[in-house]
């Protein structure tokens, strides 16, 4: 496998001390001291700092805190099973640079992972569960653990597929980590495909242009020879080759086919239509008329995640960042599945008794999250699951103090709800799992998959070096990660362990 680097442009290239320097800073949190010439208020993760870094632009947001359940017992959050955020941390890692905290999404580092969670049944395409256990970064509080599991899917069942590939051939994509991983990418994506699926593909740099008409898997070698031609020059007209790919996606629109867009670019979005207000309008339209669309970024320097997970969250799709070949191969060979969504518009909803907890804290989602009305509101739009994916969220719980839990064992301690669709245009279907205060001191073992998803946690929030992180180091996420690593078929858990030791 070939390691992909980057030349990060001399902005970044001044921070480099930052990322491999040595200072008085907590060793064990992975940061040092930040040295007179870097603004002392970077990777706090509730500054107003500016969301450029190094020339790649991140969105800032809050973590979100704790609410007390006297005041509102009910929290609503949309599904996102994006990766980006990880795979972009492991990037900054391996390139010997500082993990800026405005990247860090919690959500997506536990989603970038599957979990063992049980398959449907029962005619749903959706799996619900739940557990609940100790806080392991504060000893007087309680996580508790969700899980969702979208439906597995054999080849036979995946239905055909109208594929618009939508490159960024301009200038900025020219490095061997951007364009050219990208075409090879693309070629293993044809290569699993069936051969009835359909492909066509559209490129933008100065010019908006349909490289290859809307073209059978079958004709393979017609596609590898289209693949082949993308050379990267000009800029970037990204706003009109949206418009594009997505008429082009409507001319082939088939209501039994999976008709998506996919989209491949840094994000540097230079002329025509760039404001990410615009773009979002447009692809949210697209995606009521059933056009999903799936983001992959590539390369740094000028990389525009806030933009593309934003286009990603509104026109029904993901977004990955592909940062070498191994990821390359997760998304497009050993997932490739998950480009079919099982359950869309999926909603999560978790009522708390407030006689039993006194406050809770979703641990990421923050740009997920949804009103307490807006949850059984089938018009609203919320996220999609691939087929045999799972999503993972946790709360961190405070229980009421001098509670007397031992005789309301049989009591209601959380009620989980859940609703997603089928398809686009059904009515939602409702899941409930409730968890009784018992649940909270059941004597059996946690599952592996809890003190995952706690190790998960803690190393994202040292990261964001939340507010909210309590005792977490990344001492305490590794151990947690690896004596729990549970089933691992391709190494991506035992992966996140070399990329502790790296922060430390």
């Amino acid at each position: 496998m070939k390691n992909y680097f980057v030349n990060f442009g001399l902005a970044a290239m001044s921070l480099l001390a930052v990322g491999c320097g040595v200072g008085d800073g907590d060793a064990d949190d992975g940061y040092a001291a930040a040295p007179s010439y870097v603004d002392a208020s970077y990777g706090s993760a509730n500054d107003n700092s500016s969301s450029s870094y190094g020339g790649n632009k991140f969105g800032e947001f809050a973590d979100n805190p704790f609410i007390k359940t006297s005041i509102e017992a009910t929290s609503t959050f949309s599904v996102d099973a994006d990766g980006a955020s990880y795979a972009i941390a492991r990037r900054y890692l391996t390139s010997g640079y500082i993990v800026p905290s405005s990247s860090v999404r919690i959500e997506e580092y536990l989603n970038y992972f599957t979990f063992d969670y049980a398959s449907p049944s029962d005619g749903n395409n959706v799996a619900i569960n739940a557990e609940v256990g100790d806080c392991p970064w504060n000893s007087e509080h309680h996580l508790l653990r969700l899980g969702i599991k979208g439906k597995e899917l054999k080849d036979s069942e995946i239905p055909q597929a109208n594929y618009v590939f939508l490159i960024d051939v301009s200038g900025s994509m020219s490095t061997s980590d951007k364009l050219d991983l990208l075409k090879s990418g693309l070629k293993q994506l044809v290569y699993n495909m069936k051969p009835d699926d359909r492909i066509s593909i559209v490129t933008y740099s100065g010019e908006v242009k349909k490289l290859l008409e809307s073209t059978q898997v079958k004709n393979a070698a017609k596609i590898v020879s289209a693949i082949d031609q993308l050379e990267a020059d000009g800029f970037t007209n990204g706003g009109e080759a949206l418009k594009m790919a997505y008429e082009e996606a409507m001319a082939n629109y088939d209501p039994k086919c999976n008709n998506r867009v996919i989209l491949g670019t840094d994000g540097d979005f230079n002329l025509g239509v760039t404001s990410t207000s615009a773009l979002t309008e447009m692809v949210e339209s697209y995606a009521k008329k059933g056009i999903y669309m799936t983001c992959l970024g590539f390369g740094m320097g000028n990389l525009n995640d806030d933009m593309m997970e934003s286009i990603s969250n509104h026109g029904n799709g993901t977004y990955h960042y592909i940062d070498s070949e191994n990821e390359m191969m997760k998304v497009f060979v050993h997932e490739r599945e998950r480009f079919f969504s099982v359950a869309n518009d999926a909603k999560c909803q978790v009522t708390f008794n407030s006689d039993i907890v006194s406050e809770y804290r979703l641990i990421g989602y923050e740009n997920r999250t949804m009103n307490k009305d807006e949850f059984e509101d089938d018009a609203k739009d919320a996220g999609e699951i691939g087929a045999g994916q799972t999503i993972t969220a946790l709360y961190e719980v405070v229980l009421n103090n001098g509670a007397s839990l031992a005789s309301k064992a049989g009591e209601t301690f959380a009620t989980f709800d859940f609703r997603y669709k089928k398809s686009l245009n059904d009515e939602s279907i409702p899941l409930k799992k409730t968890l009784s205060v018992a649940d909270i001191y059941n004597n059996n073992a946690r599952s592996d998959d809890f003190y995952f998803a706690a190790g998960v946690a803690a190393y994202g929030m040292v990261l964001r070096k939340s507010v909210y992180k309590g005792d977490a180091t990344i001492s305490m996420a590794r151990e947690l990660v690896s004596g729990h690593i549970g089933k691992d078929p391709h190494g991506y858990r035992a992966e996140l362990l070399t990329l502790m030791d790296k922060v430390r």
